[in-house]
């Protein structure tokens, strides 16, 4: 399967699970608030319905127009947070949202999409020349100014999950180990010194210690989460049978969804709900290790760490391991703002799967229907080109150093067009050293070269470790047509012969290229008993030895 199979699988089954979820855990709180049962429901499932097309908006979007709107988008991004501040609605004591008739607008949801997407077009475009400044100038600071925003809401969880995007970004661009020391101990210090900093935040850090301290009190909703994860045991008490959703435990359809999942569905389904997220996880950092966009690997490392950290976080406070922080499970949890963005970000997901060259090629081979086509359409290209870093010397596609034409005009013949065919490809010219022959001598210094190994890895070697010279070589075998005849054999030249000479410490590796099929020198050596001139020698093709003033040897 490819990964945008995998994206696309594990974000449905998981929207699934939160819309029937949905449905049960608020159904009660409905009804009690003079409100149909199915009111709730029905709203999350518009959410969802928006979310969706948002969704398969991000799978047709251009990498290329990501990059080229995330600056003005984080800007955007910024200035409402800080207009949130002055017009925003009050709701439990923080002003968070937008109040725009229809639905509450939270911008601190966009703003950590937008502040992923915009890390990462910044790291992607600096990883030429990155250095640890350059790496956490332009990140650190602007975090600094979210965060102090955030803050002023006041929204410690959204501070915490724009923290796990910084994480992810840094980790992804290669920041150095020694540095996460450091940064860790710094954001540590930060939590602690925020979380006490109000009454309310300290007061929810001492239920976290102990809960059954004021089971009445800042510890009901967890003692009560934690009585709904015993009720449900293995297999739980069934779909829409739990006894927690009647008034008893607090944000049942929203913070704590996790608690019914496990009363209703059992421990099998709280598993069944963590391995998809595993999946999720898995998967996004298959998509950055296989991608060859820089971008698209930063990117990916950023929303993932983001999405599964705040799943943790979620399941972390409902279990009892974390302090509660209000974060909200991805595409579970009810929520209008967080349920089109994550379903956005499961998009983005599966567009940067879409560049993936196994998953192009899959695409353009495999038979799909119109409606996968229509859902999943083929990208022009495995990777935006336009982001790319390329050797230099290769002019872009369309520049004016060298512009890439398409063929105007009929189209070329084929075997999909009768009778016609393609004309064959002219063959290569054999390479002569495949056949045995010697390749012309060069004219220069390199006449003595080192003879190569084979194909041409290392020089060959004698016994004490000196290189062997060129000699020439003639094949072993040849046949009728072209074995020298007497007239045509070569001579015995002393200068000719003085240059094939071959030395006694040539001996081993020449006797090598016998054994390879390559005649040599040894070869030429008589017979034991006869002693042929150098006449006759020359007459057979062989090789000739010689002193130094030129002279035969035997």
């Amino acid at each position: 399967m490819t990964s945008s199979h995998l994206v696309l699988g594990a974000g449905g089954m998981l929207l699934v699970i939160g819309l029937v979820m949905v449905f049960s855990a608020s159904a009660v709180s409905a009804a009690m608030d003079n409100e149909p049962a199915w009111a709730p429901g029905v709203r999350q499932l518009v959410f969802a319905a928006i979310g969706l097309v948002a969704m398969f908006a991000a799978i047709r979007l251009p990498i290329s127009t990501i990059r080229r709107w995330c600056g003005r988008a984080m800007l955007a991004s910024v200035f409402s947070l800080v207009l949130v501040l002055l017009i925003g609605v009050e709701l439990n004591g923080a002003k968070q949202w937008f109040d725009l008739k229809v639905v509450l607008l939270q911008p601190s949801e966009i703003a950590k999409l937008v502040f992923a997407l915009w890390g990462a077009h910044v790291l992607a475009t600096r990883d030429r020349y990155l250095t640890t400044k350059s790496l956490l100038v332009p990140v650190l600071p602007v975090y600094g100014v979210c965060v102090a925003l955030l803050m002023l809401e006041p929204d410690l969880g959204g501070s915490v999950s724009l923290g796990l995007v910084v994480a992810g970004l840094l980790w992804a661009g290669g920041l150095p180990l020694r540095y996460w020391v450091g940064l860790i101990a710094a954001g540590v210090g930060a939590v602690a010194y925020l979380a006490t900093s109000a009454s309310y935040r300290a007061e929810r850090i001492t239920s976290f210690l102990n809960p059954f301290a004021d089971p009445t009190g800042d510890g009901y909703q967890a003692i009560k989460g934690l009585y709904a994860l015993a009720t449900g045991g293995f297999w739980g008490v069934g779909l829409g049978n739990s006894r927690m959703k009647w008034d008893l435990l607090p944000e049942a359809e929203s913070d704590y969804i996790f608690a019914i999942i496990g009363e209703e569905l059992g421990f099998l389904g709280c598993l069944v709900v963590i391995s998809l997220y595993g999946v999720l996880a898995y998967t996004g950092f298959r998509i950055a290790r296989r991608s060859t966009d820089r971008f698209v690997q930063v990117a990916s490392v950023a929303i993932t760490v983001w999405l599964i950290g705040q799943a943790t976080m979620n399941m972390g406070y409902v279990v009892g391991l974390l302090p509660v922080t209000g974060v909200q499970l991805p595409l579970i949890s009810a929520g209008g703002t967080s349920l089109v963005l994550t379903l956005f970000i499961v998009g983005l997901l599966t567009r940067f799967a879409r560049s993936e060259p196994g998953a192009v090629e899959w695409a353009r081979t495999a038979e799909r229907s119109r409606l996968a086509r229509l859902l999943l359409p083929v990208p022009a290209q495995a990777v935006d080109t336009r982001h790319v870093r390329r050797p230099a010397g290769s002019p872009a596609r369309g520049s004016s150093r060298g512009p890439v034409r398409e063929p105007v005009g009929a189209r070329p013949a084929g075997p999909d067009r009768p009778g016609q065919r393609r004309a064959p490809r002219p063959r290569p010219a054999a390479d002569p050293g495949a056949l045995g022959v010697p390749a012309p001598r060069r004219p220069g210094p390199d006449r003595r070269a080192p003879l190569r190994g084979v194909d041409g890895t290392a020089p060959l070697r004698q016994r004490d470790g000196h290189p062997v010279s060129r000699t020439r070589a003639v094949p072993r075998e040849r046949s009728a047509a072209t074995a020298p005849s007497a007239a045509t054999a070569p001579s015995a030249d002393p200068r000719s012969s003085r240059r094939a000479r071959v030395t006694p410490r040539d001996a081993g590796p020449a006797r090598d290229r016998q054994a390879a099929g390559v005649r040599t020198d040894l070869d030429a050596r008589p017979a034991p008993g006869s002693r042929p001139d150098a006449r006759s020698r020359a007459s057979t093709g062989r090789h000739v030895r010689t002193d130094r003033h030129g002279r035969p040897q035997p």
